[in-house]
């Protein structure tokens, strides 16, 4: 509503100036002709002051609506804007005990407080500003430095203050939620001179990722762009060839950019044409009052030509921080612009996966900043974290990071990972995204960036998480051992099994001190690095004629074996049918096939449980699906439904896997039976399970055998009608020759007695 208010005032002020250069045109002649008053002159003054009365009522007609518009929209609450001025969320005010405490508090985001007109009248032998998590202030508690910058070992002693706006950020990564309350508060003789209580259902205002501009004229790129509060936005890697005529930063209001829009400051202030952009990480700021909840999209645009070089939209459900202009809001951390510098300089860097995975680091404050890059397909990802078991390299346990190209949503994304079993996430356990289990993605994304075959993405994390189930806190006074992995995303956009080789994951124990100065250990750059063309897959197996199958559990083969059969991401395990990896089957419509099963049968055990099932999906995991989803794929086999419509799975049985005798040599093993000599099968204390399926005579050409539990585990049934199968026609040859043989040997037996009678 504020969007068509503002858009109708500044319609009505064109046609306004539109209006009067109409009627000012003929008071010029007019003018001329004052000192000689005619008939005709008199005339012509007329119309003009017509004109003039009918502008003026249209304009209090305008502006009547304008103000019924604003009126209706502080009425009904409906706008998108907080109410200014803005600070951040209103916490409460000081309530003084002593010294003259006042002023309001905000939540500006989630480690900075706002105190808005403070004051203490600065007699206090040791008062700090003080926060704690007991029921009220008390010792147990530590200190917020005020001023942020100080010299020398301790924070200074709080200074007299007469209505002065303060800006403190939480040390140690400390959180708004990790607080009860905020004191002014004397150390030496343990006093209260004012305190303020946070609310524990406290909503605070977050930055915002937003997509990349898109990318329609003039190279314009740049990596996904953040709203860092009300009126700034960061734009990094931003390319730009600079060659058009009269281009600037747009924003408005609409479905689209267009002429209705506003000039923005580039990143030193100018409203000059945009100059040429090589991958520099930019800050603007909305000009005047405006702020992004008053526009729809941010463009770089042509004034002269009316074209768009790309543009962002912004969407309607912000709550950023508010902009405090000359307090700094935004952290010293997150952003230093720049225009020369197109990346930042790291003193860090190692190279965990030879040729595949670098990363750099550096400490910012409370947060580590990290910087990925991968040699990796757009359907892949890059992993690193925190070992499961200090001294190892333990997935199991781990706290990690995934960090990908988004190609649905266009964005960079880094997700945070706990890995409880290896497994595929089921929602529960296994390898799950943390907002995916009850927990949330603590990781921001600050950039990213796809060239050469190198995908890279900077993020952030807090050294101290808040979350204690799921995140484990970094460590910066001794080394910690690290894992890295390169895999496949499955469907879901979600970590797939990667293979276990020495390429795709870390098989020794690397150890970071991320406190560190100077560990550079990269010897060059991964842009560097030629790409070379993996192993040569191994030919799709095939089964026919036969009735009876045993379905087990091995290795997906590497890059030579489901991956490349299939052309889907696998989990790292797959069906063996018959010691064969994910053969084609073929079945014939209304012959009875029996199935083996050693999948596992403990629904405890995640990594192994899978249960065997037959459908028209070629992803499998029905026990994964819900409503619709479940509803887009049939169960011919290996499930039953109760009385609620679930359905349950009937193909379990004891767990029995193909496993590597030491690693996997799937890479330098050329044909699947000398890979098979690598593996040893073992089986788990139990029964298998059984499955006997009558193919319907209605049943399509094509159907999969899959894992109930897990994603893309098995392959395909090739479905044809009796007798068509090879191993049919076989049957039938051999059934031919067999009478003809018997009726030669009838014949040949009856000579010979008729022989032997005669004689």
């Amino acid at each position: 509503m504020w969007r068509k208010a503002s858009r109708l005032v500044r319609e009505t002020t064109s046609w306004k100036t539109r209006r009067q250069g109409q009627a000012e045109a003929p008071a010029a002649p007019a003018a001329a002709t004052m000192a000689a008053p005619t008939k005709s002159s008199t005339r012509t003054r007329t119309p003009t002051a017509r004109g003039l009365t009918i502008v003026t009522w249209s304009q209090l007609a305008v502006v009547a609506a304008v103000a019924a518009l604003l009126q209706c929209r502080v009425c009904q609450a409906a706008g998108r804007a907080p109410p200014e001025p803005y600070y951040g969320r209103y916490i409460g005010d000081f309530t003084n005990f002593a010294h003259g405490i006042k002023g309001q508090i905000y939540a500006v985001d989630e480690s900075t407080l706002f105190v808005k007109s403070f004051a203490y009248d600065g007699t206090g032998p040791d008062a700090f500003f003080w926060v704690g998590k007991t029921q009220r202030p008390s010792p147990e508690g530590y200190i917020i430095p005020y001023p942020e910058e100080y010299t020398g070992m301790d924070p200074p002693i709080l200074q007299a203050h007469n209505r002065t706006d303060i800006i403190l950020r939480l040390p140690m990564g400390k959180r708004i939620k990790d607080i009860r309350w905020l004191s002014v508060w004397c150390r030496r003789f343990t006093v209260d001179f004012g305190e303020v209580f946070i609310p524990s259902n406290l909503d605070v205002p977050k930055p915002r990722v937003l997509p990349e501009f898109k990318r329609l004229a003039h190279g314009l790129r740049s990596s996904n762009i953040s709203v860092l509060d009300a009126k700034t936005f960061y734009i990094p890697n931003l390319h730009y060839d600079g060659a058009g005529p009269d281009a600037y930063f747009w924003v408005g209001n609409g479905s689209e950019p267009n002429i209705m829009g506003i000039k923005v400051p580039n990143e030193s202030g100018s409203l000059e044409p945009l100059r040429g952009y090589q991958g520099e990480d930019i800050e603007i700021q909305l000009p005047g009052s405006l702020t992004v909840y008053d526009i729809d999209w941010l463009a770089v645009w042509c004034v002269e030509y009316r074209h768009n070089f790309g543009h962002v939209y912004i969407p309607r459900d912000l709550d950023v921080p508010p902009a405090l202009g000359q307090t700094k809001i935004t952290p010293s951390w997150w952003y230093s612009p720049t225009t020369t510098t197109p990346r930042p300089v790291y003193s860090n860097c190692r190279e965990i996966l030879p040729n595949k995975l670098q990363v750099k680091w550096e400490l910012q404050g409370e947060y580590l900043q990290i910087e990925l890059f991968g040699r990796i397909n757009e359907d892949q990802y890059m992993a690193f974290g925190l070992s499961g078991a200090n001294g190892r390299p333990q997935m199991s346990q781990s706290d990690v990071v995934v960090a990908f190209y988004d190609t649905v949503a266009r964005v960079f994304r880094a997700e945070d990972y706990f890995i409880s079993d290896l497994s595929q996430c089921d929602g529960q356990r296994g390898a799950c995204p943390d907002e995916r289990i009850g927990g949330r993605n603590d990781v921001v994304v600050l950039s990213g960036d796809r060239k050469n075959g190198v995908t890279s993405i900077r993020y952030k994390r807090l050294l101290q998480p808040n979350e204690a189930i799921y995140d484990a806190p970094i460590p910066i006074d001794r080394e910690v051992s690290v894992i890295a992995a390169i895999g496949p995303l499955n469907a879901r956009k979600e970590a797939n099994a990667h293979s276990h080789t020495a390429s795709d994951h870390n098989q020794d124990d690397i150890r970071i001190n991320f406190s560190a100065r100077n560990d550079h250990a990269c010897k060059s750059s991964l842009y560097d690095v030629k790409d070379e063309s993996g192993p040569k897959p191994w030919p799709t197996r095939k089964i026919e004629g036969v009735r009876k199958f045993r379905a087990s559990i091995g290795p997906t083969g590497g890059k030579r074996g489901y991956t490349a059969i299939t052309k889907v991401p696998s989990w790292g395990i797959a069906w063996y049918v018959n010691d064969l990896l994910i053969p084609e089957i073929t079945v014939e419509r209304g012959q009875t096939y029996e199935f083996i099963i050693e999948g596992g049968n403990d629904s405890g055990q995640p990594a192994r449980y899978h249960p065997f099932y037959i459908t028209d999906s070629p992803e499998g995991g029905l026990g994964q699906k819900v409503g619709l989803e479940a509803r887009k794929q049939k169960a011919y086999a290996g499930v039953e439904y109760d009385d609620d419509g679930n359905a349950v799975p009937t193909g379990a049985g004891r767990y029995c896997e193909w496993e590597h005798q030491t690693i996997d040599r799937s890479a330098e093993i050329e044909t699947f039976e000398e890979y098979m000599k690598t593996l040893v099968f073992k089986c788990e204390d139990g029964e298998p399970g059984y499955l006997n399926w009558t193919v319907p005579m209605n049943a399509p050409d094509e159907l999969y055998y899959q894992c109930f539990t897990h994603n893309n585990l098995g392959w395909k049934i090739n479905v044809v009608d009796m007798g068509a199968s090879r191993g049919s026609i076989a049957s039938s040859h051999q059934l031919i020759l067999y009478g003809i043989s018997t009726v030669f040997s009838l014949v040949a037996t009856s000579l010979l007695f008729s022989g032997h009678v005669l004689a």
